[in-house]
């Protein structure tokens, strides 16, 4: 268990992967070799890599990264951003979005309607 102060450590760097990751910007195309740096350099703080975040199962990655330390605020940022990155052609992580917001809904205990907006959204598409 980490104490207070590698705890608040780890949120604020997580935090700014996160806010990294939810920056750049997808468009519907392929990604160039700059892009895919650009992203795999903020997939590889969770020890991910493109090709490991398609190959991964949903209850694999949502185990991988809450021992990653992400709560469930950062869960739900991490889903945002497949749901951004899934816009990129090559790239669908709806179903890996959608188990995540699943997840935080259930685990949290507390009933969000913006996750239950997304869900829904996602269910409907």
């Amino acid at each position: 268990m980490l104490n207070k102060g590698l705890r608040d450590e780890e949120s604020i760097r997580i935090d700014n992967v996160l806010k990294t990751l939810r920056s750049l910007d997808f468009v519907p195309k392929t990604l160039n070799d700059t892009e895919k740096f650009e992203v795999e350099n903020q997939l590889k703080e969770f020890g991910l890599n493109l090709q490991t975040l398609v190959d991964y199962k949903n209850e694999a990655l949502i185990t991988l990264l809450i021992r990653c330390h992400l709560d469930f605020n950062q869960l739900e940022q991490f889903a945002d951003f497949l749901i951004d990155f899934s816009k990129v052609e090559n790239y669908d992580f709806k179903g890996k979005a959608l188990s995540l917001y699943q997840y935080i809904q259930q685990e949290s205990k507390v009933f969000s309607f913006g996750i239950n907006a997304k869900i829904a959204s996602l269910k409907n598409r």
